[in-house]
């Protein structure tokens, strides 16, 4: 047990120094790091102020509120760009270039648990930008609504925002351990982390039948950020789904995350050079 907590801490150590090397590195410049962290800050509000142009029209999106459709977006983006920074080093396309250009195996070689490495070898901190854009949308969120919170509903948020982070970490995950046999990344993999990060700002009733059978029973993202809104806003369910299927996504999201872990543990033991 003594050596099963010396051996924890240390690779707790390893990846605090590899992270910290990644944001000394990015901070060495700082204008274009302040710059970098603007514009990824910049980009979101954009996003957000076309959405608040569309409701200074239409005052509503299929039944709900600039503040409802903010509250369940700004929470969607903070999981989501956390996620981002932390697990940058299995982004699929970056991943599978080091994958293609014999990078990778440069990992296998070193003295230090692999999954750390790769989570320490890459780093994005300007992502801050964009935490804290979702952040502000979420903030405004709660002053335009006016949520009836309950001990329940402030234990169940924070449990949420790390179920939506696990499930698309595993998304990474997934897409990095495929370019073992694909060499490169496959696009696909764009669409459901990216794609599925964009489709969970929104409201799923809005979405055709099919798109939601997709995100729902295919890829289970609906069940991440539309359904705990729903519990946590108090609103009706207009996709006629039971009343747990508010309550399952923190759990679908580990269990995503330990079924992508196994596939990557997977995928390291029949892993082969691509020998460039």
């Amino acid at each position: 047990m003594a050596a099963a907590l010396g051996d924890a801490r240390h690779h707790l150590g390893l990846l605090v120094r590899l992270v910290g090397a990644q944001v000394r590195s990015q901070t060495q410049y700082r204008v274009s790091f302040g710059m970098d962290v603007v514009t990824s800050f910049l980009v979101f509000s954009f996003e957000f102020g076309a959405l608040a142009a569309l409701f200074a029209r239409f005052h509503a999106l299929g039944g709900w509120t600039l503040g409802e459709v903010a509250f369940m977006g700004g929470l969607t983006a903070m999981s989501f760009k956390t996620m981002d920074m932390l697990f940058s080093g299995f982004d699929p396309p970056d991943f599978g270039a080091n994958v293609r250009k014999g990078a990778f195996d440069a990992f296998l070689l070193r003295p230090a648990p692999l999954t750390l490495q790769v989570l320490g070898s890459r780093f994005v901190l300007h992502r801050v930008g964009a935490i804290a854009e979702g952040l502000a949308v979420f903030a405004l969120a709660l002053w335009l609504v006016d949520v009836r919170w309950t001990a329940a509903k402030l234990a169940f948020l924070p449990v949420v925002f790390v179920g939506q982070m696990a499930f698309f970490a595993a998304l990474f995950i997934v897409g990095s351990t495929v370019t073992f046999w694909t060499i490169d990344s496959i696009e696909a993999m764009n669409i459901l982390t990216y794609g599925g990060h964009e489709l969970n700002q929104y409201p799923a009733h809005i979405y055709p039948l099919g798109l939601r059978r997709i995100f729902t029973y295919v890829v289970p993202t609906l069940f991440l950020a539309y359904y705990p809104a729903l519990y946590l806003l108090d609103k009706p369910d207009p996709t006629g789904m039971p009343s747990w299927a508010r309550f399952v996504g923190p759990a679908i999201g580990v269990a995503a995350f330990g079924a992508a872990n196994a596939l990557w543990r997977a995928g390291i033991r029949h892993y082969r050079s691509t020998g460039t």
